[in-house]
């Protein structure tokens, strides 16, 4: 989430009530998570696992809750907890806003588009020329969505990631962190029925232009899906996956988190995707692998019983 402007390290660190240390004087442009940050970037860290990838960063500006070395040119903000210095912050800068209205006053919808009745429209939203929305669509705040898409009934963009914080010394281990990112549908797409497309975390899920989707897919928040890309019905796709453009999936097809897919990968119905992906190449089972590889396993696991019994009768036959 970027700020509508820079923010001084000692305004954060008095709202925050954080010790600074390190490049005091510089400004914030916004606040990410490691695996989204930019120069300019606030981010958060509470596992001394990750300090060292975290400093490494392109992250300017860390909220940490130990002192350590710090890099030239960034800065800390100690705290106790980061994790809720991250809360604040993002409620600060995208506090929650109700609606009454089932469009809301602030959304703007171009020319030509077409949205019909119960369909929600949150706040802050934005919606391009010649859409056509269909009933009972749900678009939550602050989603962008471009020219010329259609989006079937019952379709939910923008919902909150499923994401948590997690520490076991809580009465409650898992504790939701705030979404403060976006969807952005680009031009050209169309959504099926009963699709669900959760915000990013802190950055954006992205719909790449021309991409078609078919009903009741899941799409995990911050996952960057290329253009002219094609969906089967019941996708689902994890947080944190970035798929290339010319992409087909077919049905059922399973993808895990934080992994990439290359440009014009074909993955075949029912398949599960554990590992990222090499461009131009057709996969096939679970976990994932080059279909016709799978395939030749596959005839190879039939030969078995076949293969055991001649095993056998030569084990009680030897002159065989």
């Amino acid at each position: 989430m970027k700020f509508p402007s820079p923010v001084s390290l000692s305004w954060l660190s008095e709202f925050l009530e954080a010790r600074l240390i390190g490049n005091v004087s510089a400004s914030a442009t916004g606040i990410n998570e490691l695996h989204k940050v930019e120069k300019g970037d606030l981010v958060f860290v509470d596992h001394p696992k990750y300090y060292q990838k975290c400093l490494e960063s392109a992250a300017s500006f860390i909220i940490i809750n130990q002192e350590v070395d710090c890099p030239p040119q960034k800065a800390l903000l100690i705290v106790e907890q980061p994790f809720e210095a991250y809360q604040k912050i993002v409620g600060h800068f995208r506090p929650f806003e109700g609606a009454v209205h089932s469009i809301s006053p602030n959304a703007t919808i171009g020319k030509s588009s077409f949205i019909y009745p119960g369909v929600f429209v949150g706040n802050h939203v934005q919606i391009g020329e010649r859409c056509t929305i269909h009933p009972n669509v749900t678009i939550m705040d602050h989603c962008v969505i471009g020219n010329d898409v259609v989006i079937q009934a019952g379709t939910v963009i923008g919902s909150d990631a499923f994401y948590y914080n997690t520490n076991k010394n809580r009465a409650s281990w898992y504790k939701r962190m705030l979404s403060c990112g976006r969807v952005v549908i680009e031009d050209d797409v169309e959504i099926g029925a009963a699709c669900t497309i959760d915000r990013g975390v802190s950055s954006d899920t992205v719909i790449g232009a021309g991409s078609r989707l078919d009903n009741m897919i899941h799409i995990g928040h911050d996952t960057i899906l290329g253009k002219n890309c094609l969906l089967a019905a019941q996708v689902g796709i994890a947080g944190a996956v970035e798929i290339g453009n010319g992409v087909t999936l077919w049905g059922q097809v399973g993808i895990s988190k934080t992994l990439s897919i290359g440009d014009d990968v074909m993955v075949l119905a029912q398949s599960g995707v554990g590992g990222s992906l090499e461009t131009g190449k057709v996969y096939f089972g679970t976990p994932a692998d080059e279909a016709g590889i799978k395939k030749r396993e596959l005839v190879w696991i039939k030969r078995i019983p076949e293969l055991w019994r001649k095993m056998m009768d030569r084990s009680e036959n030897p002159g065989l």
